[in-house]
C-alpha cells in the first residue's frame, strides 16, 4: 500500500506539479486550496495523510499556524509537515523549528528535490 501524501496549496500550479512528480513516484495525492479544504483528509478515517506538504502564505489559514495547530492535536502530531514555500532558506528553517514541522522545500521546486524529500521523511 502506497503512502499517502496531502499538498496543501493555493497555486493550482504547484498543486499540479507536485501532484504529478509524487504520483509518478508511486504516492497517492490529494490537493487542498487552503488550510481549511485540508481538514476533510486530515481528519478522514481512510485518507489521512501520511504527510503534509504546506504551503506558508495562504488565504484564511497561513501554514504556519495550520502546522502549529496540527502539531498540538493527538490526532495529527505525529503526521510529518514539511512547508513549501518561495520564502528565503533562512526564513524557513526558522519558520520550521518555530512550528514543529519536518522539512522545507523551497519554491520554484524540481519533482526530484520534492520526491526526494518525501522519501526521506517516510523511511
Amino acid at each position: 500500500m502506497s503512502s499517502k501524501i496531502l499538498i496543501v496549496d493555493d497555486s493550482e500550479l504547484v498543486l499540479a506539479m507536485a501532484s504529478d512528480a509524487l504520483k509518478a513516484a508511486g504516492y497517492d495525492v490529494f490537493t487542498a486550496t487552503n488550510g481549511i479544504e485540508a481538514n476533510s483528509y486530515i481528519y478522514s478515517t481512510t485518507n489521512k495523510p501520511d504527510l503534509i506538504i504546506l504551503d506558508i502564505m495562504m488565504p484564511l489559514l497561513d501554514g504556519n499556524k495550520k502546522a502549529k495547530i496540527l502539531k498540538q492535536q493527538n490526532h495529527s502530531q505525529d503526521i510529518p509537515i514539511v512547508f513549501i514555500s518561495s520564502k528565503s532558506e533562512a526564513e524557513l528553517v526558522s519558520l520550521v523549528q518555530e512550528a514543529g514541522a519536518d522539512g522545507y522545500i523551497c519554491k520554484p521546486f524540481t519533482p526530484q528535490s520534492i520526491v526526494s524529500c518525501v522519501k526521506k521523511l517516510l523511511k
